[in-house]
C-alpha cells in the first residue's frame, strides 16, 4: 500500500491509529499537499486539513514543516534506490539489466504520487538539508550501477563511476522530459530507445577477462 492509498484508508477524523500507521497517513497527505502546491506555499493546517486530524495531531508527529518535508524526503529516496538495486539484480545479462535500471527511474518519475518532484524538483534545493538527501541518493544509486560497471568490465573504480553518474543522470531527466512533454510514445518504447543508446556506448568495454573464456 503506497502512502497515498494509506492517507486514503485512515482520512476520517477521529479515528483513533497505531503511531506507524497515522504517521504513515499524515506523510501521505503531506506528499499531496507538498506534490500539488510545493513546500513554500504549502501550510501544516493545509496537509492535518488533508489528513483529517488535528494540527496538534500532527505536531506531535513532525516538530514543523522542514521536519516533516525530509521524512518525506527520506521515504521517497530510499524508494528510489531499492528499485536501482533491484533492477541491477533482476539478472546477469548486462543488456537486460541497463533496461531494468533505465525502467526503474521511468517507473519512478510515472508513479501517480508524484513523489519523484519532491525528489528531483523540489523549490526546497537551497535548503542544505535537502540538498545533501538529493545529492546522496543520486550518488548511491551511481555507486549501485559503478559496482556492477568495474565488476564486469575491469575498469577502475573512478572510472566506472564516472560511466554510471552519466547513466545515471541521463536516465532520470530522459524519464522527467518523457513524463513532462507528455509524450505519446509509450513508457517501454521510450525505455527501449533509451537502452539502446546506452548500451550501444556501453557495451563497447569488453568483459574483465573475456579473452579468458
Amino acid at each position: 500500500m503506497t502512502a497515498i492509498e494509506q492517507t486514503e484508508a485512515a482520512r476520517p477524523r477521529g479515528t483513533r491509529l497505531p503511531r506507524r500507521a497515522r504517521r504513515n497517513q499524515l506523510l501521505g497527505a503531506a506528499q499531496e499537499v507538498f506534490v500539488a502546491q510545493g513546500y513554500h506555499s504549502a501550510a501544516m493546517d493545509d496537509i492535518a486539513e488533508r489528513a483529517g486530524v488535528s494540527k496538534p495531531v500532527l505536531y506531535q508527529h513532525f516538530p514543523g514543516k522542514l521536519e516533516l518535508y525530509l521524512a518525506l524526503l527520506d521515504q521517497h529516496c530510499e524508494a528510489l534506490l531499492q528499485a536501482v538495486r533491484t533492477a541491477l539484480a533482476s539478472t546477469k545479462d548486462n543488456k537486460l539489466r541497463v533496461e531494468a535500471t533505465m525502467d526503474a527511474y521511468f517507473a519512478y518519475v510515472e508513479d501517480e504520487g508524484g513523489a519523484f518532484r519532491l525528489v528531483f524538483e523540489s523549490d526546497l534545493t537551497n535548503e542544505p538539508a535537502v540538498r545533501e538527501r538529493v545529492d546522496r541518493v543520486s550518488l548511491q544509486c551511481a555507486e549501485a550501477i559503478s559496482d556492477v560497471i568495474a565488476g564486469d568490465t575491469g575498469l577502475s573504480q573512478e572510472e566506472s563511476m564516472l560511466l554510471a553518474v552519466g547513466l545515471g543522470g541521463v536516465s532520470q531527466v530522459v524519464a522527467r522530459y518523457w513524463l513532462s512533454s507528455r509524450s505519446a510514445i509509450p513508457r517501454e518504447t521510450a525505455v527501449q530507445l533509451l537502452t539502446s543508446l546506452a548500451w550501444r556506448g556501453i557495451a563497447g568495454f569488453p568483459l574483465h577477462g573475456a579473452e579468458q573464456h
